[in-house]
């Protein structure tokens, strides 16, 4: 019995080095990563800094007038709404995707005080310049909760609301014990491929990993073998407390735009679970409970379950997201 679980660990260490030696170092603004789409930039100046914040704007062959705009999630960058992106141009859709300061192709910055309400100045900043002033939004996950902020700042802007298994959809601050930044910073330096892939895997995909995963996976992923990575692990801190300490739970009956819930049922993400009380830990991330509920609290709100999916409709389970994401802009 011995013998065998070292010969399995020794398995697993030559499958996870040669992982390794698969793995690209990701540039600190991805400048080895190609994007599906041209990428433009935006300089910004926040907080005494000069930064830049990169976006791709798809203008259809066929414009239809409306113009959707995508937000990503804290795990991923603008470029995995490339399918999304083509389909909607293809029935006449403009479509910006921005990568959020800390995210993607923008500035890293590891001294600025993050909020939704700066991420949601940055993205309209885009909007500004490109002088569009009407817009579909859809936020993912983080994008999500931007996705929430942008349109209670601006209502005048957003004509539809568009929420894929946005996280904040309960305020985890009630139950989960303070983590400062600091602790978040030395939990993300000790992050590799191995533990991202595992967390994504357990939360994200129910354990049934598909070859197309790891283009998302190895982009972060990558990131850990940069000589650099301290940055990284910084803005991840910075964002992962801006998330914790600025819930948007309490302000969903705030929105007065029509709003769709699209909502993978087998989601169970909840920022720092493992850390809550075991009694409630079972009851966070309860996605089939938590759009009920939110759908309920938005005034104009209708509810997309998808079965069997998690975290990622529009990655996992792309025709059930595609479907009623095209009737609901339709409407």
């Amino acid at each position: 019995m011995k013998k065998l679980s070292v010969l399995l660990l020794l398995l697993s260490t030559i499958t996870l080095m040669a992982q390794d030696k698969k793995l690209e170092v990701s540039g600190l603004m991805l400048e080895n990563v190609t994007y599906p789409f041209p990428v433009k930039q935006i300089a910004i100046k926040i907080q005494g800094q000069d930064l830049t914040m990169a976006y791709m704007d798809v203008q259809s062959a066929k414009p239809n007038g409306t113009t959707v705009v995508l937000l990503h999630g804290k795990n991923f960058n603008a470029a995995y709404w490339e399918q999304t992106a083509k389909d909607l141009s293809k029935d006449g859709y403009r479509v910006i995707m921005p990568d959020q300061i800390g995210f993607g192709k923008s500035s890293k910055p590891t001294n600025i005080q993050y909020s939704f309400q700066l991420l949601a100045q940055n993205t309209k900043a885009i909007l500004d310049e490109l002088k569009v002033t009407k817009i579909n939004l859809l936020g993912h996950s983080m994008g999500g909760m931007l996705a929430t902020r942008f349109a209670l700042m601006y209502p005048d802007m957003v004509e539809k609301l568009i929420l894929s298994n946005p996280i904040g959809l309960e305020d985890w601050k009630t139950v989960v014990p303070y983590q400062s930044v600091d602790e978040w910073y030395q939990a993300e330096l000790k992050q590799d491929y191995a533990k991202m892939k595992d967390y994504q895997l357990k939360f994200y995909y129910d354990n049934k990993w598909k070859p197309e995963y790891d283009r998302w996976l190895n982009i972060n992923a990558g990131w850990t073998l940069n000589k650099d990575y301290e940055v990284i692990a910084k803005n991840a801190a910075l964002t992962y407390d801006m998330i914790f300490t600025q819930p948007v739970v309490y302000e969903f009956q705030n929105l007065k735009m029509p709003t769709l819930l699209i909502i993978g049922q087998r989601d169970r993400t909840a920022l720092g679970k493992a850390k809550a009380p075991k009694e409630a830990q079972e009851k966070l991330g309860n996605y089939p409970q938590l759009g009920k509920d939110t759908a309920k609290k938005i005034p104009n709100a209708s509810l997309v379950e998808i079965d069997n999916v998690g975290h990622l409709p529009h990655i996992e389970a792309y025709d059930k997201f595609i479907a009623p994401l095209k009737e609901f802009l339709k409407k």
